[in-house]
């Protein structure tokens, strides 16, 4: 294992309310079984905040708009959700005393519907998708239709509100004092919110850095067509406008399949794993590890821990149902020209990064035409 250029400091082990248990999340040095020593990567596990990494982004939200006024104390918060968002929400709700109503579709899965009505938030679920807009707009058109029927209601809007993605400022801080210089930040991308987020604090001070973006198949985000998508929590049927296009160097599209190899390979070997997200990641970093020079620093956010992965990711009846057992990663992935050249149906790599609604160029080629 490498040294680190900072030494780390241990956070305090008192916290008054979960605030102060938000953040401050340790990294970890991966290496076997996605590569050998001396290479490897750095995974900032934020599996380790109570609800994952949105907690960060769903308390400075709300923070955000109560200080503005836009949220008055005691109204509802009202948001669409596949799970992790909706979970750092209650979390918000319960400090600050908002009830909280979460739209969500059939994929949740049941641990994650049973804790978030623990936490005290009341879930809608949509039953059919939207015909051009899939579950996500079905999702979005009930959290409209709720907020028409209760005037002081508020929602944060994660697909383009711009406090998204200055949440992840601190997420930013704490990665450059736990590893010094970065090389390489491979990010799954949903709304855009951390991946922008933490593009917008490192590149004015490592202007180097190499952002990869990890999307799942079936997903637009990037200029794929949009299909039926069995992972969650990354991944969209609609164009976020939080993601910053311009700031990543390349996309990598991961089949659910791969994930799970990755996800619990990783629980097997480091005891530190989580979903679809974290394998998805895990199987990018873990392959630029073994292709970039020695030396070259990859840092990858992990973001939650397996505890709502339990009937899918790690649920073997699931797991066999859809297909997804019995199949081993590819030691390397597919390359497309364009995201357009073709439909990615396994993982798949491309170097042109383009926004679909724009045609926004990527920063390398951006400084490729200078």
């Amino acid at each position: 294992m490498p040294d680190l250029d900072t030494s780390l400091t241990p956070p305090s082990s008192r916290a008054r309310n979960l605030l102060g248990a938000v953040g401050t999340t340790p990294v970890l040095w991966i290496d076997d079984p996605f590569t050998r020593a001396p290479r490897g990567f750095w995974a900032k596990l934020e599996g380790f905040n109570p609800g994952g990494i949105k907690d960060r982004a769903a308390l400075h939200m709300v923070a955000r708009a109560r200080a503005r006024g836009d949220l008055r104390p005691g109204a509802p918060i009202v948001e669409s959700t596949s799970g992790t968002l909706g979970s750092g929400l209650a979390l918000a709700g319960v400090l600050h005393g908002h009830p909280v109503h979460l739209v969500t579709d059939p994929g949740m899965e049941p641990i994650m519907k049973r804790m978030l009505t623990a936490h005290g938030a009341t879930v809608h679920v949509v039953r059919e998708p939207h015909p051009a807009g899939g579950w996500q707009q079905a999702r979005c058109d009930k959290v409209a239709e709720l907020l028409g029927a209760d005037p002081a209601a508020w929602c944060p809007d994660q697909y383009n509100n711009p406090d998204n993605v200055d949440a992840y400022a601190p997420l930013a801080t704490e990665l450059a004092e736990q590893l010094g210089r970065i090389d390489v930040l491979v990010c799954a991308v949903g709304t855009g919110g951390h991946s922008s987020g933490i593009a917008r604090a490192l590149l004015p001070v490592m202007p180097a850095l190499c952002m990869v973006g990890v999307d799942t198949i079936g997903s637009t985000i990037f200029g794929q067509p949009a299909r039926t998508r069995l992972m969650r929590g990354l991944g969209s049927s609609i164009y976020p406008r939080n993601v910053d296009y311009g700031a990543f160097s390349e996309v990598h599209w991961v089949a659910p399949a791969e994930a799970v190899w990755a996800a619990r390979r990783l629980a097997a070997s480091h005891f530190a794993t989580g979903g679809w997200s974290v394998g998805a990641v895990a199987l990018v970093a873990g392959w630029l590890a073994r292709t970039q020079p020695v030396g070259t620093r990859i840092a990858a956010v992990f973001p939650d821990g397996p505890h709502r992965y339990f009937d899918t990711v790690f649920n073997d009846e699931f797991c066999r149902a859809n297909g997804l057992l019995g199949v081993s990663a590819p030691e390397e992935p597919e390359r497309i020209p364009a995201p357009g050249a073709r439909e990615a149906v396994r993982w798949t790599r491309c170097t042109t990064v383009t926004d679909p609604l724009a045609g926004t160029r990527t920063r390398r080629q951006q400084e490729v035409a200078r």
